[in-house]
Protein backbone atom coordinates (compact mmCIF):
# COMPACT_ATOMS: atom_id res chain seq x y z
CA UNK A 1 0.00 0.00 0.00
CA UNK A 2 1.62 3.40 -0.81
CA UNK A 3 2.27 6.00 2.07
CA UNK A 4 0.56 9.43 1.88
CA UNK A 5 0.82 12.19 4.77
CA UNK A 6 -1.91 13.74 6.06
CA UNK A 7 -1.11 17.61 7.02
CA UNK A 8 -4.07 18.13 9.18
CA UNK A 9 -7.03 16.44 10.80
CA UNK A 10 -9.82 15.73 8.44
CA UNK A 11 -13.75 14.15 8.91
CA UNK A 12 -14.08 10.30 9.84
CA UNK A 13 -15.42 9.35 6.66
CA UNK A 14 -12.50 10.91 4.48
CA UNK A 15 -10.09 9.35 7.10
CA UNK A 16 -11.57 6.02 6.62
CA UNK A 17 -11.21 5.87 3.22
CA UNK A 18 -7.86 7.30 3.06
CA UNK A 19 -7.07 4.44 5.40
CA UNK A 20 -8.88 1.87 3.16
CA UNK A 21 -6.30 2.71 0.19
CA UNK A 22 -2.81 4.47 1.62
CA UNK A 23 -1.01 3.92 4.30
CA UNK A 24 -1.61 7.43 5.92
CA UNK A 25 1.03 9.47 7.98
CA UNK A 26 -0.23 12.34 9.77
CA UNK A 27 2.40 14.91 9.83
CA UNK A 28 0.29 17.50 12.38
CA UNK A 29 1.13 14.75 14.72
CA UNK A 30 4.52 15.05 14.76
CA UNK A 31 6.92 15.44 17.55
CA UNK A 32 9.52 16.53 15.39
CA UNK A 33 8.57 17.59 12.08
CA UNK A 34 11.92 17.82 10.60
CA UNK A 35 12.40 14.19 11.50
CA UNK A 36 8.76 13.14 9.98
CA UNK A 37 9.46 14.70 6.88
CA UNK A 38 13.16 13.11 6.62
CA UNK A 39 11.32 9.65 7.15
CA UNK A 40 8.63 10.36 4.76
CA UNK A 41 10.78 11.70 1.70
CA UNK A 42 9.96 9.22 -0.69
CA UNK A 43 6.25 10.04 -0.50
CA UNK A 44 4.33 10.53 -3.80
CA UNK A 45 0.79 11.43 -2.65
CA UNK A 46 -0.31 14.34 0.18
CA UNK A 47 -4.00 14.99 1.29
CA UNK A 48 -3.64 18.77 2.23
CA UNK A 49 -6.25 20.03 4.88
CA UNK A 50 -6.13 23.85 6.31
CA UNK A 51 -3.79 22.92 8.71
CA UNK A 52 -0.59 24.48 7.40
CA UNK A 53 1.00 25.70 3.94
CA UNK A 54 2.03 23.48 1.36
CA UNK A 55 4.72 25.40 0.21
CA UNK A 56 7.93 25.61 -2.25
CA UNK A 57 10.44 24.62 1.47
CA UNK A 58 7.88 21.92 1.87
CA UNK A 59 7.85 20.52 -1.31
CA UNK A 60 11.95 20.65 -1.33
CA UNK A 61 11.87 18.01 1.69
CA UNK A 62 9.27 16.06 -0.35
CA UNK A 63 11.38 15.27 -3.60
CA UNK A 64 9.44 12.52 -4.48
CA UNK A 65 6.00 14.00 -4.04
CA UNK A 66 3.57 13.94 -7.18
CA UNK A 67 0.01 14.85 -6.04
CA UNK A 68 -1.75 17.42 -3.72
CA UNK A 69 -5.21 16.48 -2.81
CA UNK A 70 -7.05 19.81 -1.27
CA UNK A 71 -9.84 19.53 0.90
CA UNK A 72 -11.52 22.45 -0.79
CA UNK A 73 -12.12 24.53 -3.52
CA UNK A 74 -9.94 27.24 -2.28
CA UNK A 75 -6.28 26.48 -3.11
CA UNK A 76 -4.36 29.69 -1.23
CA UNK A 77 -3.17 27.21 1.02
CA UNK A 78 -0.76 25.71 -1.76
CA UNK A 79 2.04 27.78 -3.37
CA UNK A 80 0.90 26.66 -7.11
CA UNK A 81 3.74 27.91 -9.43
CA UNK A 82 6.04 26.15 -6.89
CA UNK A 83 3.91 22.73 -7.73
CA UNK A 84 4.35 23.80 -11.06
CA UNK A 85 8.01 24.05 -11.18
CA UNK A 86 8.03 20.54 -9.08
CA UNK A 87 5.92 18.72 -11.58
CA UNK A 88 3.86 18.27 -8.69
CA UNK A 89 -0.24 17.99 -9.66
CA UNK A 90 -2.43 19.97 -7.63
CA UNK A 91 -6.29 19.27 -6.98
CA UNK A 92 -9.07 20.94 -5.27
CA UNK A 93 -12.76 20.09 -4.68
CA UNK A 94 -15.46 22.23 -6.87
CA UNK A 95 -18.85 22.08 -7.67
CA UNK A 96 -19.70 19.43 -5.01
CA UNK A 97 -20.09 22.62 -2.09
CA UNK A 98 -21.49 25.16 -4.42
CA UNK A 99 -25.01 24.77 -2.92
CA UNK A 100 -24.52 25.21 0.58
CA UNK A 101 -21.80 28.14 -0.15
CA UNK A 102 -24.88 29.50 -2.27
CA UNK A 103 -27.53 28.79 0.23
CA UNK A 104 -25.58 30.55 3.25
CA UNK A 105 -24.89 33.36 1.16
CA UNK A 106 -28.79 34.00 1.05
CA UNK A 107 -29.07 33.22 4.56
CA UNK A 108 -26.16 36.02 5.16
CA UNK A 109 -28.32 38.59 3.14
CA UNK A 110 -31.44 37.87 4.59
CA UNK A 111 -30.23 37.74 8.31
CA UNK A 112 -28.84 41.46 7.33
CA UNK A 113 -31.73 42.77 5.62
CA UNK A 114 -34.18 41.99 7.97
CA UNK A 115 -32.04 42.15 11.19
CA UNK A 116 -32.45 38.55 11.99
CA UNK A 117 -29.38 38.30 14.56
CA UNK A 118 -30.72 41.98 16.33
CA UNK A 119 -34.12 41.59 16.43
CA UNK A 120 -33.75 37.79 17.83
CA UNK A 121 -31.66 39.71 20.59
CA UNK A 122 -34.28 42.38 21.14
CA UNK A 123 -36.85 39.83 21.98
CA UNK A 124 -34.53 38.05 24.33
CA UNK A 125 -33.79 41.48 26.18
CA UNK A 126 -37.09 41.67 26.75
CA UNK A 127 -37.78 45.34 24.75
CA UNK A 128 -40.50 44.37 22.69
CA UNK A 129 -43.11 45.22 24.80
CA UNK A 130 -41.74 48.53 25.18
CA UNK A 131 -42.13 48.95 21.36
CA UNK A 132 -41.66 47.13 17.87
CA UNK A 133 -38.48 46.94 16.32
CA UNK A 134 -37.62 49.05 13.47
CA UNK A 135 -38.19 48.42 10.30
CA UNK A 136 -36.07 46.65 8.37
CA UNK A 137 -35.14 46.25 4.11
CA UNK A 138 -36.70 44.02 1.70
CA UNK A 139 -34.74 42.26 -1.19
CA UNK A 140 -37.52 42.68 -4.04
CA UNK A 141 -36.14 45.14 -6.23
CA UNK A 142 -32.78 45.75 -4.94
CA UNK A 143 -29.87 45.19 -6.62
CA UNK A 144 -27.23 42.44 -6.23
CA UNK A 145 -23.75 43.32 -7.79
CA UNK A 146 -21.52 39.66 -7.39
CA UNK A 147 -18.06 39.85 -7.85
CA UNK A 148 -17.06 36.60 -8.91
CA UNK A 149 -19.21 34.75 -11.04
CA UNK A 150 -17.66 31.77 -10.61
CA UNK A 151 -19.34 28.14 -10.49
CA UNK A 152 -20.41 29.78 -6.73
CA UNK A 153 -21.05 32.55 -8.28
CA UNK A 154 -23.64 31.48 -10.56
CA UNK A 155 -25.78 29.78 -8.41
CA UNK A 156 -26.35 32.78 -5.45
CA UNK A 157 -26.88 34.78 -8.51
CA UNK A 158 -29.87 32.15 -9.52
CA UNK A 159 -31.45 32.46 -5.97
CA UNK A 160 -30.85 36.26 -5.88
CA UNK A 161 -33.15 36.64 -8.97
CA UNK A 162 -35.41 34.38 -7.05
CA UNK A 163 -35.87 36.35 -4.82
CA UNK A 164 -36.98 39.64 -7.23
CA UNK A 165 -33.50 40.96 -7.06
CA UNK A 166 -31.67 42.76 -10.05
CA UNK A 167 -27.68 40.85 -10.60
CA UNK A 168 -24.82 41.99 -11.88
CA UNK A 169 -21.49 41.36 -11.85
CA UNK A 170 -17.76 41.92 -12.17
CA UNK A 171 -15.07 39.40 -13.13
CA UNK A 172 -11.50 39.43 -14.42
CA UNK A 173 -13.42 39.66 -18.07
CA UNK A 174 -17.06 39.61 -19.06
CA UNK A 175 -18.44 36.01 -19.61
CA UNK A 176 -20.11 35.52 -22.85
CA UNK A 177 -23.86 34.14 -22.21
CA UNK A 178 -24.35 35.17 -19.46
CA UNK A 179 -28.31 37.25 -18.71
CA UNK A 180 -26.76 39.49 -16.11
CA UNK A 181 -25.08 43.08 -16.54
CA UNK A 182 -21.03 43.09 -16.41
CA UNK A 183 -19.38 46.47 -15.04
CA UNK A 184 -15.79 46.22 -16.31
CA UNK A 185 -15.22 48.47 -13.01
CA UNK A 186 -15.78 47.18 -9.72
CA UNK A 187 -16.08 50.82 -7.90
CA UNK A 188 -18.62 51.66 -10.82
CA UNK A 189 -20.40 48.59 -10.12
CA UNK A 190 -20.12 49.42 -6.33
CA UNK A 191 -22.01 52.56 -7.24
CA UNK A 192 -25.01 51.20 -8.84
CA UNK A 193 -25.98 48.29 -6.10
CA UNK A 194 -28.01 47.72 -3.14
CA UNK A 195 -25.80 44.54 -2.18
CA UNK A 196 -22.15 43.84 -3.09
CA UNK A 197 -21.41 39.98 -3.00
CA UNK A 198 -18.18 38.80 -2.61
CA UNK A 199 -16.98 35.21 -3.81
CA UNK A 200 -13.73 35.22 -5.38
CA UNK A 201 -10.71 33.08 -4.37
CA UNK A 202 -8.12 34.60 -1.85
CA UNK A 203 -4.80 34.47 -4.07
CA UNK A 204 -2.23 37.66 -4.85
CA UNK A 205 -4.21 39.07 -7.24
CA UNK A 206 -7.45 39.25 -5.23
CA UNK A 207 -5.64 40.75 -2.19
CA UNK A 208 -7.34 44.06 -1.36
CA UNK A 209 -9.55 44.24 -3.88
CA UNK A 210 -12.29 45.78 -1.81
CA UNK A 211 -10.50 48.99 -1.37
CA UNK A 212 -11.79 51.74 1.21
CA UNK A 213 -12.59 53.67 -2.34
CA UNK A 214 -15.17 50.79 -2.99
CA UNK A 215 -16.63 50.38 0.08
CA UNK A 216 -16.94 54.15 -0.20
CA UNK A 217 -19.17 53.73 -3.49
CA UNK A 218 -21.25 51.63 -2.06
CA UNK A 219 -22.08 54.02 0.43
CA UNK A 220 -24.30 54.02 4.09
CA UNK A 221 -27.03 52.43 2.04
CA UNK A 222 -25.30 49.33 0.69
CA UNK A 223 -24.60 46.19 2.04
CA UNK A 224 -21.39 43.89 1.85
CA UNK A 225 -21.54 40.00 2.04
CA UNK A 226 -18.34 37.97 2.16
CA UNK A 227 -18.13 34.52 1.25
CA UNK A 228 -15.11 34.13 -0.56
CA UNK A 229 -11.91 35.11 1.56
CA UNK A 230 -11.11 37.62 4.45
CA UNK A 231 -8.24 39.00 3.15
CA UNK A 232 -10.23 40.62 -0.01
CA UNK A 233 -12.00 43.46 2.26
CA UNK A 234 -9.72 46.05 3.57
CA UNK A 235 -11.10 45.30 6.69
CA UNK A 236 -9.54 48.40 8.71
CA UNK A 237 -11.65 50.59 6.38
CA UNK A 238 -14.44 48.38 6.35
CA UNK A 239 -14.76 48.70 10.48
CA UNK A 240 -14.16 52.58 10.05
CA UNK A 241 -17.20 52.82 7.64
CA UNK A 242 -19.64 50.48 9.49
CA UNK A 243 -19.24 52.33 12.71
CA UNK A 244 -19.45 55.90 11.07
CA UNK A 245 -22.53 55.28 8.82
CA UNK A 246 -20.34 55.58 5.89
CA UNK A 247 -21.28 51.96 4.62
CA UNK A 248 -24.97 50.70 5.50
CA UNK A 249 -24.04 46.86 6.81
CA UNK A 250 -22.18 43.63 6.23
CA UNK A 251 -22.34 40.25 6.29
CA UNK A 252 -18.95 38.22 6.60
CA UNK A 253 -18.52 34.30 6.65
CA UNK A 254 -14.65 35.19 6.68
CA UNK A 255 -12.51 37.53 8.26
CA UNK A 256 -8.46 38.76 7.72
CA UNK A 257 -7.01 36.69 10.21
CA UNK A 258 -9.78 34.32 11.05
CA UNK A 259 -10.90 33.39 13.71
CA UNK A 260 -9.20 36.75 15.20
CA UNK A 261 -11.16 39.90 14.42
CA UNK A 262 -11.53 43.02 16.20
CA UNK A 263 -13.98 42.89 18.96
CA UNK A 264 -15.38 46.03 17.62
CA UNK A 265 -17.09 43.73 15.30
CA UNK A 266 -19.34 42.21 18.27
CA UNK A 267 -20.64 45.55 18.97
CA UNK A 268 -22.38 46.57 16.39
CA UNK A 269 -26.21 45.46 15.50
CA UNK A 270 -25.20 45.83 11.39
CA UNK A 271 -22.99 43.71 10.84
CA UNK A 272 -23.95 39.10 10.96
CA UNK A 273 -20.95 37.44 11.40
CA UNK A 274 -20.23 33.53 10.47
CA UNK A 275 -17.37 31.43 11.59
CA UNK A 276 -16.24 30.35 7.91
CA UNK A 277 -19.15 27.81 7.55
CA UNK A 278 -19.73 28.77 4.23
CA UNK A 279 -19.14 24.55 2.67
CA UNK A 280 -20.21 23.38 6.56
CA UNK A 281 -23.00 21.20 6.05
CA UNK A 282 -22.75 17.31 6.70
CA UNK A 283 -23.85 16.50 3.26
CA UNK A 284 -21.42 19.49 1.61
CA UNK A 285 -17.85 18.29 3.76
CA UNK A 286 -18.41 14.08 3.17
CA UNK A 287 -18.51 14.87 -0.73
CA UNK A 288 -15.57 17.07 -0.42
CA UNK A 289 -13.76 14.38 1.35
CA UNK A 290 -14.79 12.02 -0.96
CA UNK A 291 -13.73 14.20 -4.06
CA UNK A 292 -10.48 14.72 -2.48
CA UNK A 293 -9.82 10.91 -1.66
CA UNK A 294 -10.83 9.95 -5.29
CA UNK A 295 -8.66 12.60 -6.51
CA UNK A 296 -5.74 10.65 -4.82
CA UNK A 297 -7.12 7.09 -5.76
CA UNK A 298 -7.44 8.59 -9.89
CA UNK A 299 -3.44 9.16 -9.86
CA UNK A 300 -2.42 6.42 -8.06
CA UNK A 301 -4.74 4.11 -10.42
CA UNK A 302 -3.07 5.72 -14.00
CA UNK A 303 -6.30 7.48 -14.57
CA UNK A 304 -6.56 11.11 -15.25
CA UNK A 305 -7.84 13.56 -12.18
CA UNK A 306 -11.04 14.42 -11.44
CA UNK A 307 -10.82 17.82 -10.56
CA UNK A 308 -7.38 19.19 -11.56
CA UNK A 309 -5.70 22.61 -10.86
CA UNK A 310 -2.38 22.44 -11.63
Amino acid sequence: MQDLILTGPTLPSALEALEANFNVNRMWEAADREAFLAEHAKTKFMAATYHGRVDAALMDKLPALEIVSNFGVGVDGIELEAARQRNIRVTNTPDVLNDAVAELTMALILALARRVVDADSYVRAGKWPSGNYPFALELTGAKVGILGLGRIGKEIALRCQAFKMQVVYHGRSEQAFQPYPYYADLTEMAKAVDWLVCVVPGDTGTKGLITREVLEALGSKGHIVNVGRGPLIDEAAMLDLLKGGGLGGAALDVFEQEPKMSEDFWTLSNVVLSPHQGSATTKTRWAMGDLMVRNLVAHRDGRPLISPVV
